[in-house]
């Protein structure tokens, strides 16, 4: 049976990561969402264990000491990891994971998955993320400029992932990020004793 790729998507906030990344999963078969741990509280109408797992400090420190995660990383003041198990179970029954998580976590990713994509996200231009910010409406002035700062120092990280997308138009990044996941199955896909054929042939 196939074995399922880990897809990483980073990117910026307000870059619109969120968005596509559920778009990606209400279009593509074969492919699950990696729900992620976190110590932060929950936001309005957020589902323990459909959004998130949330737990508190002590038991994310425990899940640190046993090896519990493939990639764990401090996101402003509060933890956010991704559980070694539930990715597993996922890849061996042949689904795809897409982990929506930031540049720390994305490059743990790397070292411990190698057969994980990495798909950054880069807003148009900071005008334009400062803009998405402020509609948001979310966020004090002081606070979008810290998520500006942040963004500098992650998109200078991109450079170490495999792909750079561009979210100008929503459903050309969505194609953009279909077409990256589909160019790497058909790269991985093909037999080994095909290759092995041809060459003795």
């Amino acid at each position: 049976m196939r074995k399922g790729n880990p897809i990483v998507v980073s990117a910026a906030s307000g870059t619109g990561k969120t968005s596509l990344c559920r778009r990606l999963l209400q279009t593509l078969s074969h492919t699950a969402r990696s729900i992620s741990y976190t110590t932060r509280i929950r936001r309005g109408e957020e589902v323990d264990g459909r959004d998130y797992h949330f737990v508190d400090d002590g038991q994310f420190d425990r899940m640190i000491e046993q090896g519990e995660f493939v990639e764990w990383a401090q996101v402003y003041t509060r933890r956010y990891g991704t559980g070694w198990r539930s990715v597993q179970q996922q890849l061996d029954e042949g689904l795809d994971v897409l982990l929506d998580i930031d540049v720390q976590g994305g490059l743990q990713i790397r070292d411990k998955l190698p057969n994980a994509v990495l798909i950054f996200l880069l807003p148009p231009s900071m005008a334009e993320l400062r803009r998405r910010l402020e509609n948001r409406a979310e966020d004090t002035a002081e606070a979008i400029q810290m998520r500006l700062a942040k963004a500098r120092a992650e998109i200078r990280q991109s450079r170490s992932y495999d792909y750079l997308v561009v979210n100008d138009d929503f459903d050309q990044a969505e194609l953009d990020l279909r077409a990256i996941i589909r160019a790497h199955h058909i790269g991985r896909n093909v037999p080994a004793a095909l290759v092995s054929e041809l060459l003795e042939s």
